[in-house]
């Protein structure tokens, strides 16, 4: 018969207590309630961590908030998972890097009906699903360091466009990864892209203040040169909320190179009428208010 007891008993017998009790007696007074609470539940398998001031994650949203940047949206890309809302601004742009390819290369694909070809990237495949001509695929993941299966986004833009000026795309959903790969980006080559379209992955995780500082810092990156053109979240892992700051687990976010903007003004209507749910099998996640208004 299958036990139907917890883990306790075993954590229990792993975790020194005498010693814990030691080190409890050193400790300053207003540290020894908390430091010791921390100990217990490191003994039972689980991690606290301090919270992010809810202040201060409602600010990181106010700079994310949407512009109309003057240039109507186009659908780029499956009418669901695999398409994205851009800026009707892709005159010129030749070349675009997509790391993330997975089963699908709707984006692609489309860019490709456009002119523009494709640089693909993905170590879980061995291809990309459809194959094309204006295809380039390499079995790498994209990384902060060149090392066995990954790369950095400046290694492959080297790889094919190394002395390259013209201005490009980016299209990015690779799980997480995206942090380390804005942060460890030149800021030269960041530049270089005219449109960036990201999906932003455990974005649950502001309300923890260590991951609260690496995400905001990828943004704050990110928004030196660009202005957020759209948001859409991905109704496929729901959100979390605090207070009234409702956060969805992954959205999808469009950047265009402020470049290429004379003035903008909030964007305060949505869903957009090109906005397709990712999973239509789930139940929608509207942008939450938050996200666009004060009110």
């Amino acid at each position: 018969m299958q036990s139907c007891s917890t883990p306790l008993g075993s954590y229990a017998r792993k975790y020194n207590f005498h010693k814990a009790a030691q080190e409890f007696n050193l400790l300053g007074k207003e540290n020894k309630m908390e430091e010791l609470a921390r100990k217990w539940l490191l003994a039972l398998g689980l991690n606290v961590t301090r919270p992010t001031n809810t202040a201060d994650v409602l600010g990181l949203i106010r700079k994310l908030r949407p512009q109309d940047c003057g240039k109507e949206l186009i659908r780029i890309g499956a009418d669901g998972d695999g398409g994205y809302l851009v800026p009707d601004d892709l005159e010129g742009i030749e070349y675009c890097f997509s790391p993330g390819v997975n089963t699908s290369s709707h984006f692609e694909d489309h860019l490709a009906n456009l002119k523009i070809r494709s640089f693909l990237a993905d170590y879980s495949v061995d291809s990309p699903p459809v194959s094309r001509p204006e295809f380039t695929f390499d079995k790498k993941f994209l990384g902060a360091t060149d090392r066995a299966m990954f790369f950095t986004l400046a290694t492959w833009k080297d790889k094919y466009l190394k002395n390259y000026t013209g201005d490009l795309i980016l299209q990015m959903d690779i799980e997480g990864y995206e942090y380390e790969v804005i942060l460890s980006t030149p800021e030269d080559l960041l530049k270089q892209f005219r449109i960036i379209v990201i999906e932003f992955h455990f974005l649950d995780r502001v309300f923890d203040r260590f991951t609260f500082g690496i995400i905001l810092s990828c943004f704050d990156k990110l928004l030196q040169y660009f202005h957020v053109a759209h948001i859409h979240p991905n109704n496929r892992s729901g959100s979390v909320r605090r207070g009234n700051v409702e956060v969805p687990r992954m959205i999808e976010f469009t950047f265009l190179n402020k470049n290429r903007i004379s003035s903008t003004h909030p964007q305060c209507v949505f869903p957009h009428k090109l906005d397709i749910d990712n999973v239509t099998e789930m139940p929608p996640l509207r942008l939450p208010k938050c996200w666009y208004s004060e009110g």
